[in-house]
């Protein structure tokens, strides 16, 4: 048996490091790590390894591992630099015991800001490396941690093409009316300002498999696609293409999110400063991680602890996922104006996927688009199925399909490494 070339992906924070070893060939993730608290007395990596997945892309032949479990599970706490150096190093060590480390033959980094750069993937060179540190003022809380992992990793794996993956290239493609912002036009031709949107992995793949889900060309629909977690947004993907999408030069524009506000007046920061003596920075502090459905609700961020509370009777839980399904559903009629018409409505993310009463909720609203749930579809698509959601006699339909960024990531690598 000839075993395939596998992909390292790797995704930094400022304070974290996600990694994952996927097989191109059919998506299994053979092993993943979590580095969290870099920088701390307390950091901590977390790698677990997916045995059966292990043993698939193996064979049996050859094989010298004792396989007890389908899964293993272990942390490891960092002892020495405790940044995303020694957290790569860890898993280099890792990806040696297990007897993977010969076989990775690409690694692909998520880069969450690429400006107006990139509207593709690239392999990292000292000329990308200069234009990533020319987007760091767009995101700051994000690339120099997305830089500090690919400097860590190249040099972990010297010998390796490293490939830069970016969150804003698939949005590239957004018409000018849709991406800039109504204000003095110096500011977006001297300093950038204008709106980006993100999570474009996400979509890219999610339209792409709205083809196989739908038995339609993939490049012949009109999708609305809600990418809903923790962060939350919507896009309006048009024959493959974004034509708009709901965050902006951040990821805090748009939708109601876990702990972010979403769109709010902007003159909420000199109303707060006036009144209340806020600095700007306490109240992007505040719209970043104290507002969504932990503000509305006082009580989680996390839609499954609200929609039990909502069930037990409490106020601020149900608010909160009465505005999120509101406000949601009015950026779904209006991504159908950017794109012109509405083949289908799809559901992607954490509660995008898993959340049954959301979807319920959401819909309830879209009886004007000629949209309407199918309870028992609804139901049947929880735990990572794909499916149609809404009563089939109607020319528009409703689906649940998860997302597989990782994957994307990993087939973007693979690809402009060479390896496919």
């Amino acid at each position: 048996m000839v075993k395939q070339s596998l992909v390292l992906i790797l995704n930094c924070g400022s304070s974290s490091l996600k990694g994952a070893v996927l097989n191109t060939k059919n998506g299994d993730l053979l092993l993943s790590c979590l580095a969290e608290k870099l920088g701390n007395e307390d950091a901590v990596i977390t790698i677990k390894k997916d045995i059966a997945a292990r043993r698939s892309w193996h064979g049996t032949e050859e094989d010298t591992i004792d396989y007890q479990t389908a899964h293993e599970v272990h942390q490891t706490h960092l002892q020495q630099t405790r940044d995303h150096e020694e957290a790569v190093a860890v898993l280099m060590a890792e990806l040696k015991a297990y007897g993977l480390y010969d076989y990775v033959k690409a690694v692909g980094h998520r880069v969450v800001h690429g400006g107006e750069k990139f509207a593709e993937s690239a392999v990292i060179t000292p000329a990308i490396m200069k234009e990533l540190d020319a987007c760091v003022g767009l995101a700051p809380l994000h690339n120099p941690a997305n830089i500090l992992g690919i400097q860590a990793a190249q040099h972990a794996f010297p010998e390796l093409k490293h490939v830069a993956v970016f969150d804003t290239a698939f949005h590239q493609t957004m018409p000018s009316h849709a991406y800039r912002y109504a204000i003095p036009a110096e500011y977006y031709e001297k300093h950038g300002v204008r709106r980006y949107g993100f999570h474009g992995t996400s979509y890219r793949y999610v339209a792409q498999e709205a083809g196989r889900v739908l038995n339609r060309d993939s490049n012949r629909l009109a999708l609305v696609i809600a990418h809903l977690g923790n962060g939350a947004s919507i896009s309006a993907v048009l024959n493959g293409k974004s034509q708009d999408t709901s965050m902006g030069l951040t990821p805090l524009e748009g939708l109601v999110m876990g702990t972010r506000s979403g769109d709010i007046d902007p003159s909420l920061f000199s109303f707060l400063s006036e009144n209340f003596a806020m600095s700007v920075e306490q109240t992007t502090n505040m719209l970043n991680r104290q507002s969504g459905l932990l503000g509305l609700s006082g009580l989680s961020n996390d839609c499954r602890t609200l929609e039990a509370a909502a069930k037990e009777g409490h106020a601020g839980a149900t608010l909160a996922l009465e505005v999120f399904a509101y406000r949601l559903a009015k950026y779904i009629g209006a991504m159908t104006v950017a794109c012109g018409r509405l083949d289908a409505l799809v559901f992607t993310g954490g509660i995008g996927e898993n959340s049954v009463g959301m979807r319920h909720r959401v819909l309830k609203h879209l009886a004007v688009l000629g949209l309407y749930e199918d309870a028992a579809a609804n139901q049947a698509t929880v735990g990572g199925k794909a499916g149609i959601i809404s009563l089939a006699d109607k020319p528009v339909v409703a689906a649940v399909i998860p997302t597989n960024e990782e994957l994307m990531i990993a087939q973007d690598a693979a690809r402009l490494s060479g390896l496919v």
